[in-house]
C-alpha cells in the first residue's frame, strides 16, 4: 500500500529564497504551457497540444534559459505539465458528462504551492545526509534542508514534494510499504449519524460533540478581514509590509482552523476504528447539501425576487462546512482499510423518521431536532441515535447482500 508522510522543513534564508524562486519559475512553467494550448487552439488549424510535445520542448526551454528554468529538476517541470495534462483531461471528462466545465486557468505565484518530484533520487534526496542526526532532503538548485521528522518513515520512498503553506515549508512522502496487520477483533459494530448539534451521534447512545472550531475563530478571523479590508487590492510585489503581514495573518488563522478540523477528525475516526470492526454511515451528498437556493421570481414585478430562505440556508451551510464531513469520512475510510476494518455508506433517506422498534415511518415521528417520538408504537429516544441504528440496521442488510 501506499502511504503519505508530512513534515515541516526548516530551510535557511538563502534555502526559503531558492525554493521561493523554485515555485516561481515551475508557475512560469505551467502558464507558458497553458498558453501554447490555448493559442494553439484558438489557431484556424484548431491544433491540439499533447504534454508528449511540451516534454519534448524542455530540453530547449532549458537551453535558452539556464539561470531560471535550467536550474531545476527535468524531471519536476515534466510534473509540472503533468498536472496542466491531467487538468485538461478533467475539464474534457467534464464537458463529455454535462457537468460546469471549469477551463483550466492560469496560476499566479502564490497560488501555485506544490512542486512534485515523481522519483526519490531524481532531482531530489530523501534523507540525504544520513550521517547526520538531523533528517534533511536534498532539492536540486535549493541544497539540503533541515526536516523536522515527526515520526519513522516506513518503506521505499517513491515521490517526493514540496508544499508552501503560508509562510511555512513542507516536504510530503509518500512511501510503499506492506500492507500493514489488522487490528484484533472487537466483536463491534457501530452505525453513525452525522450532525451540526453533536459532530457524530453512534448506535450505541454515544455522542462526540461538535468543536465548531470555525465559529470560534470567527471573531478573530471577522477582525483579520477588517484589518485586510483597508488595503487596496494589488499583486504581491506591489503589497507594501504592513499589507503582507495583514495578508499573512488572515492565512494563518485560516490554517489554524484547518489543522485543528484535521486533528479532530482524524482522532475520532481513529478511535471508531480501534473500537469498532463494522461501521456503518449515511452516503451524504455534502456539495448538494450545501448549494445555495436557486432565486424565485417575482412574476408580478419584473426585475424583482421573492423571499427564497437563502439567509437561513446560508448560516446552515457554514455550519455543516465547519464540521468538515467530507474530511472526516476521508479519513475513516482510509484509516479502515489500513486496520481491515470494513465501512459501509447507506441510503441516508428517512433514517431519523423510521422507527427502530416497529419500523413505522412519518415525519410525525421527529417532533424536533432531538427528539423521536413514534406516533405508533410510543418509542422514544434521541432522533440522532435512532438514525444512527437505523443506519447500521441498512449497513448490515447491504454487508450480508453483498459478501466479500
Amino acid at each position: 500500500m501506499i502511504r503519505a508522510y508530512k513534515f515541516l522543513m526548516r530551510p535557511t534564508v538563502r534555502q526559503t529564497q531558492a525554493l521561493s524562486e523554485m515555485l516561481r519559475d515551475h508557475c512560469s512553467l505551467y502558464n507558458g504551457a497553458l498558453q501554447e494550448r490555448r493559442d494553439a487552439y484558438r489557431h484556424v488549424s484548431k491544433t491540439s497540444v499533447k504534454y508528449g510535445m511540451q516534454s519534448g520542448q524542455l530540453k530547449e526551454i532549458r537551453a535558452f534559459d539556464p539561470e531560471r528554468q535550467g536550474r531545476w529538476s527535468f524531471s519536476s517541470q515534466q510534473a509540472t505539465l503533468r498536472r496542466l495534462d491531467k487538468a485538461f483531461a478533467a475539464f474534457f471528462r467534464r464537458v463529455k458528462s454535462g457537468d460546469t466545465p471549469g477551463y483550466p486557468r492560469f496560476r499566479g505565484v502564490n497560488w501555485f504551492d506544490t512542486v512534485d518530484f515523481p522519483k526519490d533520487g531524481d532531482g531530489c534526496r530523501w534523507d540525504s545526509a544520513p550521517h547526520d542526526p538531523t533528517t534533511r532532503v536534498r532539492f536540486q538548485g535549493v541544497g539540503h534542508v533541515k526536516v523536522n521528522q515527526h515520526r519513522p518513515v516506513v518503506g521505499r520512498v517513491k515521490t517526493v514534494s514540496v508544499k508552501r503553506e503560508g509562510r511555512k515549508w513542507f516536504v510530503v512522502l509518500t512511501a510503499e510499504q506492506d500492507q500493514p496487520k489488522p487490528l484484533p477483533k472487537t466483536g463491534s459494530v457501530a452505525g453513525i449519524d452525522l450532525g451540526i448539534v453533536n459532530f457524530l451521534a453512534d448506535s450505541n447512545g454515544r455522542f462526540v460533540p461538535n468543536p465548531r472550531h470555525g465559529r470560534r475563530a470567527a471573531a478573530k478571523l471577522q477582525a483579520a478581514q477588517q484589518d485586510l479590508s483597508r488595503f487596496p487590492r494589488r499583486k504581491a510585489r506591489d503589497r507594501t509590509k504592513n499589507h503582507q503581514r495583514a495578508v499573512a495573518k488572515v492565512a494563518a488563522l485560516h490554517g489554524k482552523v484547518r489543522r485543528q478540523r484535521l486533528d479532530h477528525a482524524h482522532k475520532t475516526a481513529l478511535g471508531l476504528v480501534r473500537a469498532h470492526d463494522f461501521i456503518a454511515h449515511e452516503d451524504l451528498q455534502i456539495r448538494n447539501m450545501t448549494r445555495s437556493p436557486a432565486p424565485r421570481p417575482d412574476p408580478d414585478q419584473p426585475g424583482a425576487f421573492l423571499p427564497n430562505g437563502a439567509a437561513a440556508k446560508a448560516g446552515l451551510n457554514t455550519s455543516v462546512n465547519d464540521a468538515g464531513w467530507g474530511v472526516f469520512l476521508t479519513i475513516l475510510h482510509a484509516k479502515a482499510e489500513s486496520a481491515g476494518r470494513e465501512v459501509i455508506a447507506v441510503d441516508p433517506r428517512n433514517t431519523s423518521r423510521t422507527c427502530p422498534e416497529c419500523g413505522h415511518t412519518a415525519k410525525e415521528n421527529r417532533p424536533t431536532q432531538e427528539k423521536f417520538h413514534c406516533v405508533a408504537c410510543g418509542h422514544t429516544a434521541h432522533a440522532d441515535t435512532v438514525g444512527a441504528t437505523n443506519v447500521l440496521r441498512a449497513g448490515l442488510v447491504r454487508r450480508d447482500a453483498n459478501p466479500a
